[in-house]
């Protein structure tokens, strides 16, 4: 018996009209996802369709995809190439800060990826964050432009009309 819990299940919060929701996906089963008003009802809802995931692929004698179980790989240390200005940019951060780079740098992207404050500062930084597209501006019109061409401009630039 497979146990649905074992899945990797993600859950974010999404925002839809002014309406909130949760998606719950499964990365074993990348065709299965749930919606829910919250949290808990998204979890609830993925677990069910993993449970029913199973006995359909139990019916029609399909092996179901394993859970993915994480190694212990990650060490912690990561390299990065960054551009001479932000790393300059960066150390001084830091010096303002009077904290190491290593330091400021996790401190950066712990605020960006959300594990500062466990979500708790009620900034969404996920990727369902709404960002608003400036529109055309109505004043938008086309350039008056006329394409000329010859052989010899010295002789036809005294003939050339200005547009507009």
């Amino acid at each position: 018996m497979i146990d649905p819990h074992a899945y990797n299940i993600t859950i974010r919060k999404g925002h839809f009209d002014d309406d909130v929701f949760f998606e719950a996906r499964v990365k074993e089963l990348p065709d299965l996802t749930e919606y829910a008003d919250s949290y808990d009802e998204a979890y609830q809802l993925v677990i069910d369709a993993i449970e029913t995931t199973v006995e359909a692929f139990q019916e029609k004698a399909r092996d179901m995809p394993a859970p993915h179980i994480p190694a212990d790989d990650f060490s912690g240390r990561v390299t990065l190439r960054l551009p001479k200005s932000l790393h300059r940019a960066m150390v001084e951060a830091s010096e303002d800060e009077g904290i190491s780079l290593n330091q400021y740098m996790v401190n950066v992207l712990s605020y960006f990826s959300g594990y500062a404050d466990g979500g708790a500062s009620g900034v969404d930084h996920s990727m369902w964050s709404f960002i608003a597209r400036p529109e055309k501006p109505e004043s938008y019109r086309k350039p008056k432009l006329k394409v000329v061409y010859s052989n010899d401009l010295d002789q036809q630039s005294g003939s050339w009309k200005q547009t507009g």
